[in-house]
């Protein structure tokens, strides 16, 4: 059986490069993979984030990109929560609910903490209950927040 490379492509309509050099900027071992020559981005751009390979293809305004495909993010600590949510919101971002967000380009992320899948994945199945009900009322994931609903007898 021959080896296969799978990588997430992404359909723009432009300005690929800056987007990618945005998310390598925000997410440790990340780095581009395209060399960008000239002024205008090129038609594949192809980088790593944490490691794993994307691509985005600069498609022309043909296609849109929808939350029903999104980069999910877990995070260990509330100050990742935030710095993540921050940048990627900025600049004609917008938040959603339960930890998702569109950024400026239109590319669905979710952002959540490790604790969360914690609380979730409980024995104590109304402890989790209550982190559960506690999150659906959020945009960006508070953890202590979930804490404390998981922790209230």
């Amino acid at each position: 059986m021959e080896n296969v490379s799978i990588t997430t492509c992404l359909w723009f309509a432009s300005h690929g490069i800056d987007a990618a050099r945005f998310y390598i900027s925000l997410i440790p071992d990340s780095r581009l993979l395209t060399a960008a020559t000239g002024e205008d981005s090129p038609m594949i751009v192809d980088f790593t984030l944490a490691g794993v390979p994307y691509r985005i293809l600069n498609g022309g305004p043909r296609y849109k990109l929808t939350p029903a495909c999104s980069i999910a993010v877990t995070t260990h600590s509330q100050a990742e929560t935030d710095r993540l949510w921050q940048a990627l919101c900025a600049d004609g971002g917008e938040e959603s609910r339960c930890g998702w967000l569109i950024d400026r380009w239109g590319v669905s992320w979710q952002i959540v903490p490790q604790a969360l899948f914690t609380m979730l994945g409980s024995a104590d199945h109304e402890a989790a209950g209550r982190a559960q009900a506690a999150m659906l009322r959020m945009g960006k994931i508070e953890i202590a927040v979930l804490q404390a609903a998981f922790d209230a007898a």
